[in-house]
């Protein structure tokens, strides 16, 4: 009998016993995938970086001895730690580490800063944090300071390329070489593993409304929902994969990182979205396939060098989390000779991606076909009955890879689910006759900024703070290149006269990060309000868009 974590909806049990009967649920766990691929392959390179090259054998003995070493420290079973790393081969060790000894990994992209650190660890309950000393600009030891004052139940800090004495935090570089392999402690970590069925891995996101939530997925489930995507658009033991984007973003993570692990390929991590670097590191390693969201894409195709390159290794390219528009598709297919692939996903477990047989026609179109055959996807009208086939409604999914409710938030689950117990992806969206899908628009209130989800409720609650603001409304603005831009309407109080350059301050002032600074502030009289004198976005949306037309 599984010992459930406190605040997870476990599955249905008689939905659980049909994935299991059927075997749409692995039973394995993220440490066995790394186990698996070491196994077959110890010798063969997997894991390359600005820094070190390594096979998979060494990187399963780094990963057993930095495991040994949290054992020691004290984490248990279920502890959540947060894994806040940049694209460097450390995130391998501490990913499949963590896993192995059972606890649970809340993934941190490298640019959140002390407000969103605080609030995932309110709502998380993390009692470790993995984060670098320093990365580029950027000393984390302040923020680390910040973040220990007002979170004292974080017991461990484990510090990732530390220069000198990082005291009085733990290094991870000095865990993995303390560490040993010895016959008993190899006992022990066998002991720790997980049961699949358990919760391992928590990702932020803004959910449905904007405001923050955190995603647990069990490693029969996520696993589940990684392996059938790269079975779909045919990831392989020779694909040599670029991973650009953050390595915490799902995507970047789940296709691109787990998914290369699952088919024995080549993790190439690097730490920059600069064209230069991109083309470079294309060339020297002969990447032959690309994960990332439509905007990097977009970048590649505008660098004026682009021509100065080998980049005929490329085969295929795999874009998601963003509007892939037509013309990008043609160029990514005519330009650089390789395969495009359109996909649709989201933490909660919606997977979609077009397939190799698939016509320009389809991948400009559409975001393909569910990835895990065994998971349903309808959309349905406000009412909640099933739509027919190229009808409009919402996107709602179930199934072995999609989640069972957002982490403590029972108020939410009750919102989200339809009766029948599919989830309400809030976005709309029409399936075909053969089960493509197009993506036509949606309801939350999200801001898609070049792949990052930003939440646009988040920004208006931290804005509505300046004692100089009466009313705010953030909405997405449209950009040709990041696909949306953060926009700030602002209705300042009477007599007051803020600026763009206060308000910037005031939010940095906030600990706010950089995806929570607007790139526009609009300052207006009165704040647009409907007939129910909700703030009608819809206008300003227009408003901003006509005043981007001139």
């Amino acid at each position: 009998m599984v010992k459930y974590l406190e605040g997870f909806t476990p599955y249905k049990k008689k939905d659980a016993e049909k994935y299991n009967k059927f075997r749409w649920w692995p039973g394995i766990t993220f440490g066995e995938v790394l186990d698996r691929a070491a196994d077959v392959h110890p010798e063969k390179e997997a894991f390359v970086d600005g820094r070190t090259r390594l096979t998979y054998g060494e990187a399963r003995e780094k990963t057993n001895r930095l495991a040994v070493g949290l054992m020691d420290l004290g984490i248990q079973p279920l502890d959540r730690v947060l894994v806040q790393l940049p694209n460097w081969n450390e995130f391998v060790f501490a990913y499949f580490a963590l896993q192995k000894i059972g606890a649970i990994t809340v993934l941190l992209i490298d640019r959140y800063r002390q407000f969103e650190i605080n609030h995932l660890i309110s709502l998380t309950g993390a009692t470790s944090w993995m984060v670098p000393s320093r990365y580029k600009k950027t000393d984390y030891v302040p923020i680390i300071t910040d973040v220990l004052k007002e979170n004292p139940g974080v017991k461990n800090v484990i510090t990732v390329r530390g220069e000198g004495d990082q005291k009085p935090f733990l290094s991870l570089e000095r865990l993995i070489a303390d560490a040993e392999l010895t016959a008993d402690n190899l006992a022990r970590l066998a002991e720790r593993r997980p049961d699949p069925m358990q919760v391992a891995h928590m990702g932020p996101t803004g959910g449905t409304t904007g405001s923050p939530k955190i995603v647990p997925r069990t490693h029969n489930s996520l696993i589940n929902g990684i392996e059938y995507c790269s079975r779909s658009w045919e990831q392989s033991i020779e694909d040599i994969n670029l991973l650009a984007g953050p390595i915490g973003h799902d995507l970047t993570f789940s296709k691109g990182f787990i998914g290369s692990v699952i088919t024995l390929g080549k993790v190439v991590f690097l730490d920059s979205t600069e064209n230069e670097d991109i083309c470079e590191t294309i060339e020297r390693e002969k990447v032959t396939s690309i994960i990332w969201v439509p905007t990097l894409a977009q970048r590649l195709l505008q660098h004026e060098n682009l021509d100065k390159y080998d980049l005929s290794s490329l085969k295929k390219m795999h874009s998601a989390g963003g509007a892939s528009h037509p013309d990008l598709v043609k160029d990514v297919t005519e330009r650089l000779r390789m395969k495009f692939f359109n996909g649709y996903g989201a933490t909660e477990g919606m997977t979609t991606i077009t397939r190799p047989t698939d016509d320009l026609s389809v991948i400009c179109s559409t975001v393909g076909r569910p990835t895990c055959p065994y998971d349903t996807y309808k959309v349905i009208d406000p009412e909640g009955r099933t739509l027919p086939p190229n009808a409009q409604g919402e996107l709602v999914l179930k199934g072995p890879g999609v989640f069972t409710g957002y982490y403590n938030n029972p108020g939410e689950n009750k919102k989200i689910f339809t009766k029948d117990g599919f989830f309400k992806t809030g976005d709309v969206a029409k399936i075909d006759e053969r089960g493509y899908i197009t993506l036509t628009g949606r309801i939350k209130e999200m801001i898609n900024r070049g792949g990052e989800s930003i939440s646009a409720t988040e920004i208006e609650r931290l804005i509505t703070r300046h004692p100089e603001v009466a009313a705010v409304a953030v909405i997405p603005m449209p950009d040709p290149l990041m696909g949306e831009r953060v926009c700030a309407y602002i209705q300042p109080k009477t007599g007051a006269r803020p600026t763009f350059e206060g308000i910037i301050s005031f939010l940095k002032a906030q600990k706010a990060s950089v995806l929570q600074l607007p790139e526009r502030i609009e300052f207006i009289d009165a704040m647009p309000y409907t007939g129910a004198q909700k703030t009608d976005k819809r206008f300003l949306q227009e408003d901003i868009a006509k005043k981007l037309r001139g």
